[in-house]
C-alpha cells in the first residue's frame, strides 16, 4: 500500500478504546473516532470488541500512524448519550466531531451470511456528512486476523482517495472575510470589544491568537472594533468574552500534533444579556508545539468568528 502521509486519531468509544493521529505529508490533520464493532447474532458475542482491537492494532502497526492516550473519553461519554448499535447517524458524528476534533468516524457490524463472516465498516466525514461503506466476508474459523487485516487496508485505502469529500476543504482567511463582508455588507453592525484568555496547558501565552483572529476578521467584516485595556471599552455594544486552551497531542517524528478547544460568549452590555454562546475544537500540526497551538487557537477562533458575526449583526 502507498504512504499516505496522513496521522489518524482513533478513538474506540469504550473502556477499552485507544486514540491514534495521523496527518498527511502537508500537515493536514485527520482525527478518527473507531467506534466499538457491534455482533449481530447472539453467538459472536464479544468479537466486535476483538475486530475493533485489531482493527487499532493493525493501523498502529502503520508508519503513519502514532498512538495517543484516551482521557477525554470518559468526558465525552459524560456530555452526550452515544448510540452504539453501529448505524451512527451523521448528526450524532458531527456532535462527536465536535466534542473531540475528530474529522472521520469509523464504526462498523458483524454478522454472518451463509456461513461466511461479514464485516462492514461505515466510514463518516463529520464535516461534510459523507457516508461510506467498506465490506469484507471470509471464514470465521481462525480467519478473523486476516479478515480485520484486510479490512483495516481497505478502510486506509478509502480514507487516502477520499479524503477530499470525507474532510471539508480548509478555509483561509481571505475567504472568510469575503464570505462575512459579503453577508454584512448593508447591516447595522454593533461596536465590539473582544477579550479572549488563552493558555497551552502549564504554560501561559503572551501574545493571544484566537483574541488577534477574532479581532482581525471583525475589523475586516467592517465591525467597528474597540481596545479592551482602553477606557472606552465599556462603551462598546457587545463585549465578546471567552477562554482557549491547548494541549499536546501526540507527536511523530519531528511533527507534534496539538489540540485546542476555544469557549466564548457574546454580551450586550447594555442589558447585560448573553446574545450568543459558541465553542469549537481543533486540531493542528507543526514543528513546534507553540506554533502548532497557536495556529489551532487561531482556527477555532475563526471558525466560531464565522458564526457569531453574523449573528451580532441580526443575520
Amino acid at each position: 500500500m502507498r504512504t499516505i502521509g496522513i496521522i489518524i486519531t482513533g478513538i474506540c468509544l469504550l473502556i477499552t478504546s485507544t486514540h491514534s493521529v495521523f496527518a498527511n505529508q502537508a500537515g493536514t490533520i485527520y482525527p478518527v473516532a473507531i467506534f466499538h464493532f457491534v455482533e449481530k447474532s447472539d453467538h459472536l458475542s464479544e468479537m466486535g470488541e476483538k475486530v475493533s482491537d485489531l482493527v487499532f492494532a493493525n493501523l498502529s502497526a502503520e508508519p503513519d500512524i502514532s498512538l495517543v492516550d484516551r482521557n477525554e473519553l470518559e468526558i465525552i461519554q459524560d456530555e452526550m448519550v452515544l448510540n452504539l448499535s453501529g448505524m451512527v447517524n451523521t448528526q450524532e458524528a458531527n456532535q462527536v466531531g465536535m466534542l473531540t476534533g475528530a474529522k472521520i468516524i469509523i464504526t462498523g457490524t458483524i454478522f454472518e451470511l451463509e456461513s461466511k463472516l461479514v464485516l462492514v465498516a461505515k466510514i463518516i466525514g463529520t464535516e461534510t456528512s459523507r457516508v461510506m461503506g467498506v465490506t469484507i466476508q471470509g471464514d470465521g474459523n481462525g480467519g478473523i486476523i486476516s479478515l480485520t487485516r484486510e479490512l483495516s487496508t481497505k478502510i486506509l485505502d478509502t480514507i487516502n482517495e477520499n479524503a477530499d469529500s470525507l474532510v471539508a476543504k480548509p478555509i483561509d482567511s481571505h475567504d472568510r472575510v469575503a464570505t462575512l463582508m459579503q453577508k454584512l455588507e448593508t447591516v447595522e453592525k454593533p461596536s465590539l470589544s473582544i477579550r479572549i484568555k488563552e493558555r497551552h496547558v502549564n504554560r501561559a501565552t503572551s501574545e493571544p491568537a484566537a483574541e488577534t483572529e477574532m479581532i482581525l476578521l471583525s475589523t475586516e467584516s467592517g465591525f467597528e472594533v474597540i481596545d479592551n485595556r482602553s477606557n472606552k471599552a465599556k462603551g462598546a455594544d457587545v463585549l465578546i468574552t471567552g477562554e482557549g486552551f491547548s494541549e499536546f497531542a501526540t507527536r511523530k517524528g519531528d511533527i507534534v500534533g496539538v489540540k485546542a478547544r476555544l469557549e466564548v460568549k457574546a454580551i450586550d452590555q447594555a442589558t447585560k444579556k448573553i446574545i450568543a454562546v459558541d465553542r469549537q475544537t481543533v486540531i493542528e500540526v507543526d514543528l513546534s508545539e507553540i506554533i502548532a497551538s497557536k495556529k489551532a487557537l487561531e482556527r477555532a477562533s475563526a471558525m466560531i468568528a464565522e458564526r457569531l458575526l453574523p449573528k451580532l449583526a441580526g443575520q
